[in-house]
This record gives C-alpha cells, structure tokens and sequence, in this order.
C-alpha cells in the first residue's frame, strides 16, 4: 500500500479512526476491483474445471437424470472505480460493469447452452451477472462439455443451505421504555440528537419479512423493488412462514407499537429477500439471485434503489470452515458501497469455529455478547477460516442474547443467537448514515470498529473483536472528518 504525503498528513492529524479505515479498505479488495480470489475454488476443491463434489454426483446419478450446478466463467469484471465518487455512481458503475462483463463472455456460450438444451440435455437455466455464470441442470455428458470450454472457470454443485432455526419463544411483551440491549449500544443517544435511520435503506437477507406486523408494516419501502422472493413462493408481498427474518429485522428497524423501543434505526426503511423457501432451505443459485437484486432491485441500474446496508444472520455451515461460493457476490456489494454485515456463527466456542460467508475479508462478521459484555458461549470465534492473517474474527460484538424482537402475527420473540446480534450493527451503520451521509460507507464501518467497548484480553482478540458496539462514540470519531478532507486518504489507502 503506497501513501501519498497528503494522506500520511492526515493519519498524523486523525489518529486512530484513520488507521482503522486505512487498514479497512485496504483489505477489502472487492471495494477497489482488487479480486485475487475472484472466482476461485474452495481450498479443500482441489485441481480441475469439474468440482470433486460434481465429479461424484455425475458418477452417481442415474441415466436420463440431471445434476443441477453453478457454472462460473472465467472473465470477471474489473471493480476498481476512480476516487471521489458518490454512491449513486459507484453502484450505477459497478452494475453495468458486471453486466457488460456478462453479457460480453456469455455470449459465446449460450449457442451451445441453448443446442444442449433442445437436445433436453439441460434445463432450469439462470444467467447471472453478479459472478459472471450461469446455473443449470445438466446430464453427465452436458456437464462435460461445458468443462471443456476454455470460457469456463469451474464447475460446482448448486447446493442447498439449511435454513436458520424459527423462535420459539414468542407472545405478547412487557413494556419498557427502552430494551436493554438498545440502551447498552448507545442508540438512544442518537435518537437525542435526532438521528433514528431517516433517509437509509436497510435490507436483510433471510427467511422473509411478516409485512404487517405493527413494528415494521410502516417502515417497508413498498413497491416491486422492495421485496424479492427467488423461489416464486411469495412474489408480491413481504412473506415469512418461518419467523427468523422478521426477528432480525425487528432489531434493525423496529418501532415502539409495544410501549418499548426495540430497534436501532427505528426510522430507517427496509426491504427485503427471501433466500430460504418456505421449507427453509436456500438454494445456492437462488442465493446468488438474491444478491444479485440488491444491487439492482428494479432493474434499471440508473435508479439508486439498493440498500446501504445488508444484514445476513445465516452460514453455510462450518464443513468446510471456509466455502467461497458468495464471495464474488460480497465483493460486488462491497465495490457498489452497500456494507455486508454477517452474523459470526454460533459454532463456539472452540477457536476454529468461524463461518463463511461472515470469515469472508470482505464480510463485516458480528460475534455476540450478553447485555454485560460477557461473550456468549457459543459466538464463534477466530482466526478466520479463510485466511485473513492480519485481521481477527469477529471483527466486533453486539448483544444478542435474550433479544426481545418481532414475530409473525405481530407478536414478539425473545431470541438468542449472532444472529441478533447482527442486525444491532447493521442498525448502528443506518444511524450513522442518517447523520452523516456525506461520507463513505467505509468510513462509518471504520468509526463503529474504532470506537468499540474494548473487551477481554487489551486489544483486538478472536472473541471479541475490536470490542463491544458503542454507536454514540463510532458518531463522534466522526465528527472529525468533513467531506472534503477524508477523499484523497480512501483513494490513497485503497491503492
């Protein structure tokens, strides 16, 4: 990383907050176009265009039968953006980079993806974007042929994901003026100073949203470019049969319907995708949709309509410790300015229990704390799985154990779980940007990390992070910064 004098003048002048944003774009090699990793294949994937986990399923399946997989290519897009450019730009930019970049090395596949199919030897097929690919459902000898094409990265199963447990503890609630687990982070204080989320869109990626709970029915932005169901089940209106997406947005922009505050950015808007089907299992294909959308929810790259921030309270699950089926689609997020928020997992507390995508480097991962600060046992914990050697996992902690929150049929849940504690950063990040919206994304992700309650061992650790979120004090590291004076240190930094 070269830094211009500029920039060393100003590290000198800001301290510690310009150091942590300094080592956080730097790391963040999707928000530049930087993508060594791009497209590559899991560490335990071995050698070879076919995965082995293809490999087996073709060797397995019966005749006539298809083996349904995610075809990546290997031209990917360049991400890297000139400085200096508002958001509306760096998302507008990186959609129509994508698809350029998609439609342009597609185009010679699809003769034989659409001779394959007439001969119905494929069927079910997605062209994607957002990773430059496709996904299908193909037989052996289709599948095969596909490999050979020198356009063709790597070939893997579109596997299915668990979906995340419902609650069930649910019922109506005991008012108070505020939960305890909102006044620990300090968002009341905010609130004071007349910043509750205005202006911000918040999504979460999940089991679905329940529309017309009273805690959330008036925060939805409303309208087909909020709301988006890859599976068909609910194309319309915001849907949940399970409960746990409505939890998590509950913590993120919950009201006080209740008589108690239950959500950090209470006037923040939200809109949602539903990754998991009403069986609650997620598609990896569908998945990649589900980003896909974020990044241009009503088709039309030129409208700002994606979301600031994007909670994600699910895994892959801990086998293999680090699977990189999404980190193109994080990296996109990452480049368009939408920060990706992911819960840790709760595989604690042995030190190998991180989980992918939240051990991604581009992943901003959130372990969970009791409201005393204490670390809850089964947060997991770092290093990361994927590498990371100069970073730590978690990188912070929020609470997230006994959470009251919304459920279906406008009841409430208590809940427990990084999955909870997820959404409080996602929501601390809506009020920040609600107070200062003249800044990057980048910078209020470095005021949360640099200002964090210090916790266990001194320093940053694999159990906490940098420590415990205090929204009040991320807020006034950043008032050291006007907008003009923070540019040339991200373009330094980030190069």
């Amino acid at each position: 990383m070269r830094l211009s004098t500029h920039a060393l003048r100003w590290f000198a002048r800001l301290g510690p907050i310009v150091l942590a944003l300094g080592m956080s774009v730097a790391g963040l090699a999707g928000a530049t176009g930087q993508t060594p990793e791009l497209g590559q294949p899991n560490p335990a994937d071995g050698d070879g265009t076919l995965a082995p986990e293809v490999q087996a399923a073709l060797a397995s399946v019966e005749p006539g039968q298809k083996v349904a997989v995610i075809v990546t290519l290997r031209e990917q897009a360049n991400l890297r953006l000139p400085p200096g450019l508002a958001r509306t730009q760096r998302l507008e930019r990186v959609v129509r980079a994508l698809q350029a970049q998609a439609e342009s090395s597609q185009r010679a596949l699809r003769p034989l993806v659409n001779s394959l199919r007439a001969k119905g030897q494929v069927d079910r097929i997605t062209y994607l974007w957002i990773f430059n690919g496709l996904a299908l459902s193909g037989t052996p000898e289709a599948i095969d042929e596909l490999a050979a094409r020198p356009e063709v990265l790597r070939i893997t199963l579109d596997a299915t994901i668990q979906g995340p447990d419902a609650p069930t503890l649910r019922g109506p609630v005991l008012a108070a003026e505020n939960e305890p687990n909102i006044a620990v982070i300090n968002a009341p204080a905010l609130w004071a100073l007349g910043f509750r989320g205005q202006g911000v869109v918040v999504a979460n990626m999940d089991t679905g949203v329940y529309l017309n709970h009273p805690d959330l029915v008036a925060q939805w932005r409303g309208g087909t470019n909020s709301w988006f169901d890859p599976y068909g089940q609910h194309p319309i209106t915001p849907t949940d049969v399970n409960g746990h997406g409505t939890s998590t947005m509950g913590v993120m922009v919950g009201g006080d319907a209740s008589g108690s505050s239950i959500g950090v950015a209470p006037d923040a808007q939200w809109i949602a995708v539903k990754i998991f089907n009403d069986l609650d299992v997620g598609i990896t294909s569908a998945i990649h949709e589900g980003f896909q959308w974020l990044l241009d929810p009503d088709g039309n790259p030129a409208t700002a309509d994606a979301p600031d921030v994007v909670n994600n309270s699910w895994v892959i699950g801990l086998t293999p410790v680090c699977n990189l089926s999404f980190q193109p689609d994080v990296q996109a997020l990452r480049a368009a300015g939408i920060t990706p928020v992911f819960a840790a997992g709760n595989f604690g507390p042995p030190s190998w229990s991180s989980a992918s995508p939240a051990n991604y480097p581009e992943s901003l991962a959130i372990g969970n704390t009791y409201n005393n600060d204490q670390i809850y046992f089964q947060s997991s914990r770092g290093p990361s799985g994927c590498g990371e050697a100069q970073t730590i996992f978690p990188e912070i902690v929020a609470p997230g154990v006994n959470i009251l929150t919304t459920d279906l049929g406008g009841f409430y849940t208590r809940a427990t779980g990084t999955s909870l504690a997820a959404p409080h950063v996602a929501g601390a990040l809506a009020l920040l940007l609600s107070a200062r919206p003249d800044l990057p994304p980048e910078l209020h992700e470095a005021a949360i990390l640099s200002a964090a309650v210090d916790l266990g061992p001194l320093g940053p650790d694999n159990t906490f992070g940098k420590g415990r979120l205090d929204i009040l004090a991320a807020y006034n590291s950043l008032s050291l910064f006007q907008a003009r004076a923070y540019m040339p240190l991200v373009a330094s930094a980030g190069s």
